[in-house]
């Protein structure tokens, strides 16, 4: 019989032991331990512990309040620790936690599959569950070229993709993306990609051109990847949505599968629930996560049209999609999910989401009007604000004034991680307009320092 297990009888941690004697400070014990993403351990700081988090909150073990100003890496829509979220996980958690999803089903992923097409366009038909972004884009350049190899073309194994993307940090996404130090080592061992110029404003005409020149061997490309209108990785740099729509159809009259990364854009960033939802020729593919559970959660999540799904359809076992791990589908991240779904589409969430759009673009009057030399640009696309400081090496991700922004910010108690010379703001929809304020005051101090130098 299993035994009732009360939270007041868990072990506290650190243990005593005279031989290893205990390291009181959470920082310590983190740097003797752990090995974080994206640091440089020999040169970075000790790691902020973070004990708490409530709304667009996080709390410190000094009781240090930061605002969460980029939603923890982009992930948090609702705020921290929401009480809904919170409650329908728990609830789920009692219910069934995971279950293997080879053969078995459950209700919060049919719930949730059914729920995201429905917000899709009309012509994705297939819900195929991953556990992160990186493998939601990997599961889907597998699908694009398994697609054609499942009906004799093995030919048409290449992809297009835009330079300066980012599209995770798996073999097949970093094949795709941008050729930097975050993925050098591994150059020989990447596939070839055919890139496009990226299509910002005076540079449509290029993009599209050598968009044309490569489908001229459209009988050697399986798909065409794309972060739709932002980059976000790659500086938030933005482009319009009419050029996307003209790649977009070109791919297609030359039968070039289209693959939207709405990873950091879907649900509700750019001010529509999807950057695609902006133009009128849709992608034949989706890949999804980041917001997806409100960042309660990993879970990743690749649709597809009904075309490519009937392509894996066969009395030959070998044009199945081999692609799995432990947790797909796991029924609490659906339920979170499903959640985060909930929250998202009332009224008063998509409020916020406008409030935050029309307080940036009051903000963006501000910064061009007052700061102007200092600025190469401001740019907005919903709730997404990116203020490019000029420098005279230009915009670079190894830009010194990042670890200048990145400090200044924490000391006044925001968390905000700038893109090398750009600093941006991707907040949680909770966020109140007196937070924005304290924002932008910060921002606006910040531009009379480095100023001042």
């Amino acid at each position: 019989m299993q035994k009732d297990f009360s939270i007041d009888e868990h072990l506290e941690y650190p243990v005593e032991n005279v031989e290893n004697p205990v390291i009181t400070s959470m920082s310590e014990r983190d740097a003797k331990s752990v090995w974080h993403p994206f640091t440089q351990h020999y040169t970075a700081p000790y790691s902020i512990p973070v004990v708490k988090g409530q709304g667009a909150y996080l709390f410190d073990e000094n009781g240090k309040r930061y605002i969460d100003a980029i939603a923890s890496w982009w992930v948090n829509l609702h705020g921290h620790a929401h009480p809904y979220i919170a409650q329908k996980v728990a609830e789920q958690f009692l219910q069934l936690e995971q279950v293997i999803f080879a053969g078995f089903t459950h209700e919060p992923a049919i719930c949730l599959a059914e729920r995201l097409l429905d917000i899709l366009p009309n012509n994705q038909a297939k819900i195929f569950y991953s556990d992160n972004g990186s493998t939601a884009v990997e599961v889907a350049l597998k699908m694009a070229i398994q697609f054609f190899h499942n009906q004799g073309n093995t030919r048409k194994n290449k992809i297009i993709a835009f330079a300066n993307g980012y599209h995770g940090d798996t073999f097949g996404t970093m094949a795709v993306g941008a050729k930097s130090a975050f993925n050098a080592p591994f150059e020989p061992f990447l596939y070839e990609t055919l890139y496009l110029p990226v299509p910002t404003k005076g540079h449509e005409t290029r993009a599209l051109e050598a968009m044309q020149e490569y489908l001229q061997n459209a009988d050697e490309i399986a798909a065409f990847v794309f972060e739709p209108l932002i980059q976000g990785a790659g500086g938030m740099v933005m482009y319009e949505p009419g050029v996307l729509n003209e790649l977009i159809a070109l791919a297609k009259a030359h039968g070039v599968l289209t693959i939207a990364d709405e990873i950091m854009t879907g649900f509700g960033r750019t001010g529509k629930m999807f950057a695609t939802d902006y133009i009128e020729h849709k992608p034949d593919i989706f890949c999804l996560s980041k917001g997806l559970t409100g960042g309660a959660m990993a879970l990743g999540v690749t649709s597809s049209t009904q075309t490519i799904f009937e392509a894996f359809l066969s009395d030959d076992r070998r044009k199945t999609l081999f692609h799995s791990h432990s947790f797909t589908a796991n029924p609490l991240a659906c339920t979170a999910a499903l959640a985060s779904l909930d929250l998202l589409l009332l009224p008063e969430t998509q409020a916020q989401i406008q409030m935050i759009h029309q307080s940036h673009q009051c903000f963006k009057e501000v910064l061009q009007e007052k700061y102007g030399k200092a600025i190469a640009d401001v740019r907005i696309r919903g709730t997404i604000l990116a203020i490019e400081i000029q420098t005279s090496e230009g915009t670079s991700y190894f830009s010194n004034i990042r670890d200048t922004a990145y400090n200044f910010f924490l000391e006044k108690g925001i968390l905000m991680r700038p893109l090398g010379n750009v600093i941006y703001l991707l907040t949680p929809y909770c966020i109140s307009e007196e937070d924005l304020q304290y924002i932008y005051t910060a921002i606006e101090e910040f531009l009379q320092h480095i100023q001042a130098k």
